[in-house]
């Protein structure tokens, strides 16, 4: 993540990247709106005041919404019916979303708006902006949506706006109108159709995919590290990462891990033909196939995620150069979903690799090291116990990876909302998966260091420049282990500071 918070995000409709949602999410960099992207706003605006103005039928601005979609709304309703639409729809339960799950919601949010197909008003995306600004964040509890725009949780968010709901300020929970006075702000007045362009959006999966994607990103590298540690311990060969092998079989992302692998052993023993065995176990002879597939399933993620954060999604939507405004599906996300379930899948075969690459590491007869790594002088367990921790790890790794999108809920709303993607379970589920992987990632680590200090000590071991300085980040962390003592410690102290060790 960048620490530049001083260089704004400039917000343009088109062109928001997943690392300008993290800096503004994490790093607190400031969001300004193009000029463009106002006009185009105000284009739009235009356009739902003509229909106003004519009495001329549109979803949720003239009509009322779901079954109700056949009622026709008198002119001097319009405005109290677009805040009736976010009052009558906050009705999410559960624990509060992360406040930079919440930051990246109002930032894609307020992108999306300024796409324009939403025809809001420019001070209801200038609202938003004022919130991310003084980091008013308001309380948004997590349960409420099943993926067909996140409608029952981003109405937290327009409750705020509205001077309602709750929020927090500098570490307080307050009132939502106590909290927009604090920092200086006033509710706003929604204007006709406000209230569901607020809300008719999937931002909070999208901004929970975006974290994760880097968030993910990041994690692989650091399995990469772990891996080629784990290869120095094992002294394994690095014939199935041989660059001709992976051209053999051009699976997509085998190539580049298989790659990443190469120069983190490159200069070592192993590199030079070090190693002891004519084929060693599958969960070293296939990382580069297994984090390969994880590659491929996070670049899917981000092709699914980028019409997310720079599309128009709503409905209806504001066609601007036609001057209408039509019914659309535009809101249904099963493609980020889908991307989402496959980051989910192959990140538990990833995890799953890793845990049996431990499992191999503590086996005397095929290290040729001290059962379970402990020192030959101690009479202890030495890591044996990591291993429960390890399957503890995979276990639940290995259940929330279930496909989110076979369990999407299909509701009866008068026939009329009859089908859900599972997009918000897919994403949100993906942060506490990508926990648990980095405490795995760390325990792979730890257990590595230890089976190449005493690989160095009967072997004439020398490791490749990059994972030399793995193992000297992780030994700043960890000491090696001597006699019985407890580990736990360790493996999180060297998950906190996996982003030094790369």
């Amino acid at each position: 993540m960048s620490d530049d918070t001083a260089t704004p995000v400039c917000l343009t409709g088109h062109d928001l990247t997943v690392d300008e949602v993290e800096r503004v999410a994490r790093g607190g960099a400031r969001v300004e709106l193009a000029r463009d992207a106002v006009e185009r706003m105000a284009a739009s605006r235009r356009v739902v005041e003509s229909y106003v103005a004519g009495g001329r039928p549109a979803y949720g601005l003239t009509t009322g919404l779901g079954a109700r979609v056949v009622e026709a709304l008198p002119a001097d309703a319009l405005a109290e019916f677009s805040r009736r639409t976010v009052l009558g729809r906050a009705h999410s339960v559960g624990p509060p979303l992360p406040t930079e799950v919440v930051r990246a919601a109002m930032l894609v949010r307020v992108n999306g708006l300024a796409h324009g197909g939403a025809g809001a008003s420019p001070e209801l995306a200038h609202a938003l902006v004022a919130l991310l600004e003084r980091r008013v964040h308001p309380i948004v509890p997590s349960i409420g949506t099943i993926g067909a725009a996140d409608i029952c949780v981003l109405a937290h968010v327009g409750l705020v706006v509205l001077g309602e709901g709750e929020a927090e300020l500098r570490g307080e929970v307050l009132p939502g109108g106590r909290a927009l006075a604090a920092a200086g702000l006033a509710p706003l007045e929604l204007a006709p159709k406000d209230g569901l362009a607020l809300i008719s959006s999937n931002a909070v999966s999208a901004a929970s995919a975006a974290l994760a994607l880097v968030d993910a990103a990041a994690a692989l590298e650091a399995a990469q590290a772990a891996a080629a540690l784990s290869m120095e311990g094992f002294r394994a060969s690095l014939t199935p990462i041989d660059v001709r092998v992976a051209a053999a079989r051009p699976a997509p992302g085998q190539a580049a891990a298989a790659a990443g692998l190469r120069r983190l052993l490159a200069g070592g023993s192993l590199a030079a033909g070090g190693g002891r065995r004519l084929q060693d176990p599958l969960s070293f002879r296939c990382v580069s196939q297994v984090h390969g597939s994880l590659a491929t399933a996070l670049e899917l993620l981000r092709d699914a995620l980028e019409p997310e954060l720079n599309g128009a999604g709503d409905n209806p939507l504001v066609l601007v150069d036609d001057g209408v405004i039509v019914s659309t599906g535009n809101f249904f996300v099963p493609t980020l979903a889908l991307a989402a379930d496959a980051v989910a899948l192959a990140l538990a075969q990833v995890a799953t690799l890793t845990a049996a690459r431990v499992a191999r590491l503590l086996s005397e007869p095929l290290t040729d090291l001290p059962q379970n790594l402990a020192p030959a002088e101690s009479s202890g367990t030495g890591m044996a116990p990591l291993l429960k921790v390890a399957g503890a790890l995979v276990g639940e790794i290995v259940h929330s990876a279930a496909p989110a999108t076979l369990a999407s809920f299909a509701h009866r709303d008068e026939s009329v909302e009859d089908a859900s993607t599972g997009a918000p379970l897919a994403t949100g589920r993906l942060a506490a998966m990508l926990e648990r992987w980095r405490l795995l990632i760390a325990l792979e680590l730890v257990v590595a260091a230890q089976a190449v200090d005493l690989a160095a000590a009967s072997n004439n071991l020398l490791l490749g420049g990059g994972t030399r300085a793995i193992h000297a980040a992780v030994r700043a962390l960890a000491e090696p282990l001597r006699s019985d003592r407890p580990l736990g410690g360790d493996v999180e102290r060297v998950a906190a500071g996996l982003g030094k060790l790369l």
